[in-house]
Formats: C-alpha cells, sequence, structure tokens
C-alpha cells in the first residue's frame, strides 16, 4: 500500500499547485500534513520524499495539460492542501 501512496503523493506534486507550493517551501511539513490525512509512509519514503528537488516537480507541471492541473488563485499563501474552502 506504500507504493500507492508515494505514486498518489508525486500525482499531487505534479498536478496541485498549492501543494507544490507548500512542498518547496517545507517539505516535512507538507509530507506530515498527508500523514496527518491517513497517507501513511515509511521512513525510508518520507525521507526520500523530503530529499528530492523539489524544483523536479515544477519541471513535470510545466509539461503536462494545464486541464490536468488544480490551479491555485491565491499567492503567496501556504493552505493545507486539504483546506475545502474555494478561493
Amino acid at each position: 500500500m506504500s507504493q500507492k501512496n508515494v505514486e498518489l503523493i508525486i500525482g499531487k506534486l505534479a498536478t496541485d499547485e498549492e501543494f507544490r507550493r507548500l512542498f518547496q517551501a517545507d517539505p516535512g511539513k507538507a509530507v506530515q500534513e498527508l500523514h496527518d490525512h491517513g497517507v501513511e509512509l515509511t521512513r525510508s519514503e518520507v525521507a526520500a520524499l523530503v530529499a528530492t528537488d523539489a524544483s523536479v516537480f515544477d519541471r513535470v507541471a510545466e509539461t503536462l495539460d494545464p486541464r490536468l492541473q488544480k490551479a491555485s488563485l491565491r499567492s503567496g499563501t501556504y493552505p493545507s492542501p486539504f483546506d475545502r474552502r474555494t478561493s
């Protein structure tokens, strides 16, 4: 199940601009928020994600069709990726 969660997080980083910003600002906090919402990872997976160059996900996002992206209408804020409020 853990590999599935890694794939979920990588997909979220590639398609969710707000979560990507949070991850770039504080990878440990971003991963902790996922954990707090039930996404289970091994210590090794957490360490690998936190050690990953966050700019990789920007480059992936730039190559994706915009229709697959969850764009952010907020600027400079880093809300929880699970915040359900609308902008």
